[in-house]
């Protein structure tokens, strides 16, 4: 896992990117463009296609590590995003802990102690 305040230069060399601290990607179903996921769409879709969580794992990112960067490009232009790293593959203890899938009300394991 990389540490707050750690730099990482992008493949190319026109980024620059500090990390914040690791995030879980998450998708809220109400923004997505097509209906049979929205919770509020009252259609003739089954009602299962509507029940479930708001915000669900972004699948595609649930194998990779994400953090939350500062990053400056060449010109100086600061900005904030989230940075998935696609090529470095997760452990299954280190996934275990990035996305967290036990009930709010039990504290998710530390980290430290894996």
């Amino acid at each position: 896992m990389l540490s707050h305040g750690k730099k990482i230069r992008s493949h190319g060399g026109s980024f620059l990117y500090e990390v914040i601290g690791p995030v879980c990607v998450l998708y809220d179903r109400e923004s997505l463009p097509w209906p049979s996921c929205s919770l509020q769409w009252k259609g003739k879709q089954p009602s299962w296609n509507r029940q479930g969580k708001r915000f669900v794992a972004d699948i595609a990112a649930s194998r990779c590590s994400a953090y939350a960067v500062s990053a400056q490009d060449l010109w100086g232009a600061n900005w904030t995003q989230v940075l998935v790293f696609y090529e470095q593959r997760l452990s299954k203890k280190e996934k275990h802990f990035w996305y967290w899938k036990g009930p709010s009300s039990k504290a998710p394991p530390d980290y430290e102690k894996i």
